[in-house]
């Protein structure tokens, strides 16, 4: 019996869709982001990395979607709302609304981001987050891609540790639960990667001489929510009308670890 998508999300809480986006549009996507991240660093993020950090030449993109009026923004906000998109993540949590949008480029040299789970900074309540994290460059270990955690989503968000800073950009990470196994990623460029907010996930640094790890990564959760962190508002309907949410306490753009705690 052929498992369905819907059944591998169930069952794994991770779900991968080969080349849901075609050669043009992912070439599309590295020119526009790449064009931007050379002109300036206003959908940027701080991180708070040294000068001498590749990723202060690169740093990620949050919530490019809210910015028309750079092409960077448009083509975040078609995407996010694009039926192949929106057609999984229905089938997968029901109607939703888009919570964020995320470009990371990382570049050769630069570090990953420690083990963690989306939901901690989204706060979605009373069900969870679901990101599609679109490979815009073939990934795998060498160039940094995602590492999972399978069925951690049947998991509780985990208190987190301190992470090792010579391997990861962000200063905290949670342990893989008990009884699970972390499993690297590899994926083409155009490949959609969708998981549960609750999974635990996260990368090593991108080792490679040349290769970048370009990432478009959207946030969903379900229409019928009742709340979220006070950083995702306004949120985004199918039909590009807005909704706002009560705050839930905690989560933000880099996560509140001591409010965030389930």
């Amino acid at each position: 019996m052929t498992q369905t998508i819907a059944d591998i999300y169930r069952r794994d809480g991770i779900v991968q869709v080969p080349q849901l986006l075609d050669a043009a549009e992912v070439e599309q996507l590295r020119t526009v982001f790449m064009d931007q991240v050379a002109e300036d660093h206003s959908l940027a993020i701080d991180d708070g990395v040294p000068d001498d950090d590749p990723l202060a030449r690169f740093p990620r993109f949050v919530h490019p979607h809210r910015r028309t009026d750079v092409a960077a923004g448009r083509i975040a906000l078609e995407l996010m709302l694009d039926s192949r998109i929106l057609d999984v993540v229905t089938v997968l949590i029901g109607p939703a609304l888009g919570a964020q949008s995320m470009f990371y480029f990382k570049p050769p040299g630069a570090r990953g981001q420690a083990l963690h789970q989306d939901n901690t900074f989204l706060r979605a309540d009373p069900e969870t987050c679901l990101a599609a994290w679109i490979a815009v460059d073939d990934v795998d270990a060498e160039n940094g891609g995602l590492a999972v955690v399978p069925g951690s989503h049947q998991t509780e968000l985990a208190c987190p540790e301190p992470a090792d800073l010579t391997e990861s950009f962000t200063n905290a990470e949670v342990p893989v639960p008990d009884g699970l196994t972390k499993v690297q990623t590899k994926m083409r460029a155009g490949d959609v990667l969708f998981f549960h907010g609750s999974v635990v996930h996260g990368s090593r640094p991108n080792t490679s001489v040349d290769r970048f790890r370009r990432a478009l990564i959207f946030h969903y959760i379900p229409e019928d929510s009742t709340e979220i962190a006070a950083f995702y508002n306004p949120l985004v309907r199918p039909d590009r009308r807005t909704a706002v949410l009560p705050e839930a306490i905690g989560g933000g753009p880099c996560g509140d670890y001591a409010d965030a705690e389930p």
